[in-house]
């Protein structure tokens, strides 16, 4: 189960190397224009708002679709051999999920089950999230890698092999629409319903609620939670009644709410997500392989940065909650601790998009913020809490998050190619393992050919290191592992075309 979890987390990889730009064109954007987040009486035109108001436009082409970036890496990443075909056949999935079980469609084939201002009305209008894009993905990925040689009798010979796929997976699609169309809104009530029960804890609710919002955010369902807690859906509306203006009906409606008191639901994500991610970030930097250091850098060190700017915390979730999902639910954990425990000691502030520092900067101004100058003492702590406990983690469970996978020996980083005729070497190679008719799956990795054979007694280890590869692997009877180092894609390239 882990081992799929984190090949799940290598397959998002792609989509998530997209996010950290996001993350920064908004945080700048909302800097430029505040007046696009809502703050009370700043500009709304001029030369510098239109500039704000497009960098943001432009990072929130990618946050607000990233469920289908999602869709589409999960496809292509899980693939056998990588194939787009399997990418498209996701985003077929995915389209069809989320048209037919948009509010509109649900609202008609089926009237009882999605009446407007209730909670399954709400559930519906939120199923163009994370968990559905991951779903589509797995369908497209799954039904690419079986049906991609599926032969047809010759009159329906134009929809043999790769494209039978994206049909094959509009019928699975459909299928897993239906039962969506049943398990969605129970899912989703369940989940508000849990948020109504810990509304009335006060700064433990705080707690609970915030670890639920962190550890769904895989599935997509922390929107049940938000909905409870951040909008009207049960007479709170934290976010909505935070930025009003005169700050009076915040006021009037907190004491209509036993227990409320205005930001309390917001405010614990500011030291998590300014200071905690970075804490976490450069304890991952600092158990990284010292050759893949700079890897682990460029992961999460970007998307250290746009959690900071922005509160834009996909980037780094995503980096690792596959590939050390223990380590997930202890990150999540910390921050229902510091959420309690920021609440408790009188910090309040808002936001419109995230718990950044822009969303702090323009919120600590209305009436209902409270103590925000605490953001550096708690924050200083966060990040030494959350480094701590990651560092530890990390070498306690030997943990692989980004620089710290074992697929490869350090030393293949450094590998010299003896031969830089990439083309010979695949031929080589290829004649080594027994010829295309002996190769069963190919694939490769950072610094080796991944290879599946059918008989493995036709595999000749001398002729495939005579192409001035390093050397290699037999995991098992079946299993060819070939070293090449970091130039492994030209080879792989060369050898997939004569595949």
């Amino acid at each position: 189960m882990m081992k799929r979890l984190q090949k799940l987390g290598k397959a998002l990889m792609l989509p998530v190397a997209v996010l950290p730009i996001c993350g920064i064109l908004m945080g700048l954007g909302y800097a430029l224009a505040p007046g696009a987040m809502g703050v009370p009486d700043a500009a709304q035109e001029g030369i510098r708002y239109i500039v704000g108001f497009f960098l943001i436009k432009a990072g929130g082409a990618i946050i607000d679709n990233m469920a289908i970036l999602f869709a589409i890496g999960v496809g292509v990443g899980l693939a056998k051999d990588n194939d787009g075909t399997a990418g498209v056949s996701a985003l077929v999935s995915w389209l069809m999920i989320t048209n037919l079980l948009s509010t509109g469609v649900v609202s008609t084939i089926a009237p009882a089950m999605c009446q407007p201002d209730t909670t399954n009305w709400v559930a519906f209008s939120k199923i163009a999230n994370p968990f559905i894009g991951i779903l589509a993905g797995l369908i497209g990925a799954l039904c690419y890698n079986k049906f991609k040689d599926t032969r047809l009798p010759d009159v329906l010979a134009f929809f043999s092999g790769k494209r039978s796929v994206a049909i094959v997976t509009g019928v699975v699609s459909i299928l897993v629409s239906v039962v969506l169309l049943f398990a969605w809104p129970v899912i989703f009530g369940v989940l508000v319903a849990i948020g109504n029960a810990i509304k009335g804890l006060d700064v433990i609710g705080v707690g609970i609620y915030t670890f639920l919002n962190r550890l769904l955010i895989p599935t997509g369902l922390h929107h049940a939670l938000n909905n409870v807690f951040w909008f009207d859906t049960i007479g709170i509306g934290d976010l909505s009644a935070y930025w009003f203006p005169t700050g009076q009906a915040a006021m009037n409606a907190a004491d209509a709410v036993n227990g409320w008191s205005v930001g309390m639901y917001m405010a614990g994500f500011f030291p998590c997500m300014m200071f905690g991610i970075p804490g976490a970030a450069l304890a991952m930097i600092k158990n990284a392989k010292s050759t893949k250091r700079k890897y682990a850098i460029g992961i999460v060190g970007s998307a250290a940065l746009c959690a900071f700017i922005c509160g834009v915390t996909e980037p780094f979730e995503f980096a690792f909650m596959f590939l050390a999902f223990p380590l997930y639910v202890v990150y999540s954990l910390l921050y229902g601790i510091f959420a309690a425990v920021t609440v408790a000691l009188g910090f309040r502030a808002g936001f419109m998009f995230s718990a950044g520092a822009t969303d702090l900067l323009f919120s600590a101004s209305l009436p209902a913020a409270a103590k925000t100058w605490l953001i550096l003492p708690i924050g200083i702590i966060a990040l030494i809490v959350f480094f701590l406990v990651f560092d530890f983690a990390i070498k306690k469970w030997d943990l692989k998050t980004p620089g710290r996978e074992d697929e490869d020996a350090e030393g293949e980083l450094k590998i010299e190619l003896a031969n830089d005729d990439y083309t010979a070497m695949a031929k080589i190679i290829l004649e080594g393992l027994g010829g295309k008719e002996n190769i069963a799956e190919a694939d490769h990795c950072i610094t080796r050919l991944r290879m599946e054979v059918k008989d493995n007694l036709k595999v000749d280890e001398k002729k495939i290191k005579s192409s001035g590869i390093s050397g290699i692997i037999r995991p098992s009877k079946t299993a060819v592992q070939v070293i090449v180092g970091p130039k492994v894609q030209f080879v792989f390239d060369e050898l997939k075309k004569m595949l």
